[in-house]
């Protein structure tokens, strides 16, 4: 017996043969053929990561594991992390429901998209960390960069303002989106004891001393103040209403 393994083991065609049993299982047994690795399918198995773990954890080998292939089987798709950031964002700009640009309607349009585009980041949690610093050739997100303009430019935006607006307006949508994220990651982290509610935070402000903090601890409640994305929408009119100006 002992000799017959040796043997096996010192015959490289006996080890193919056996690698080649194992692999495709018992006689009569046909093996399931594996799905093809597509870019729709890495970009769908990185969203799954963000939305389960979040986006610090979407790395390549994240993306591998969802997909259970190897990391030279997904450059053949896609170029590094930053190609998979882009591809992500184009995901989501693609589910955007964008209006046809109206002079008379064009703020309330602009709040429309940009709250699609704030509710889309806040299904993954800390995504929209990939949209930031990035100049996107992503067609979607072209798609909807061109129709943010084409509204701004019907509202009789001067050309310039417009792109420079378009700019604030997506960095403050990104960082709200990021900042919401983290929190509510936060609060539901139990190694996270010293997050405090409003009622603590406010608590807190109005036993400051008085002589250094009169104003914090008159406004405690206004300081901490907001529900929903009440402090969203006000930023956002905040930036619309002074556009023209």
């Amino acid at each position: 017996m002992t000799t017959r393994v040796v043997a096996v083991v010192n015959d490289p065609k006996a080890r193919r043969a056996a690698r080649h049993l194992q692999a495709d299982g018992a006689p009569g047994q046909s093996k399931p053929r594996r799905e093809p690795l597509t870019v729709e399918r890495i970009i769908a198995a990185a969203l799954h990561v963000v939305a389960t773990q979040g986006y610090d954890a979407l790395t390549i080998r994240a993306i591998t594991a969802e997909l259970g292939t190897s990391p030279s089987s997904l450059y053949v798709h896609v170029v590094n992390k930053a190609d998979i950031d882009d591809l992500i964002i184009g995901k989501l700009n693609s589910e955007l429901v964008l209006p046809d640009p109206d002079p008379d309607r064009w703020q309330e349009q602009l709040r429309e998209v940009y709250g699609q585009i704030r509710d889309q980041y806040l299904r993954y949690p800390g995504i929209s960390r990939a949209a930031l610093a990035v100049v996107s050739t992503n067609l979607e997100t072209l798609r909807v960069g061109e129709a943010v303009l084409a509204i701004l430019l019907a509202g009789g935006i001067e050309p310039r303002v417009a792109v420079w607006a378009m700019d604030s307006l997506s960095l403050y949508v990104a960082a709200y989106a990021l900042e919401l994220s983290l929190v509510r990651a936060r609060q539901a982290d139990s190694d996270q004891e010293w997050v405090l509610s409003r009622a603590e935070l406010v608590q807190r402000f109005e036993a400051l001393p008085a002589d250094r903090f009169p104003h914090t601890r008159k406004h405690a409640a206004e300081l901490t103040s907001g529900h929903g994305h009440e402090r969203f929408d006000f930023t956002l009119d905040l930036i619309l209403d002074n556009i023209t100006r």
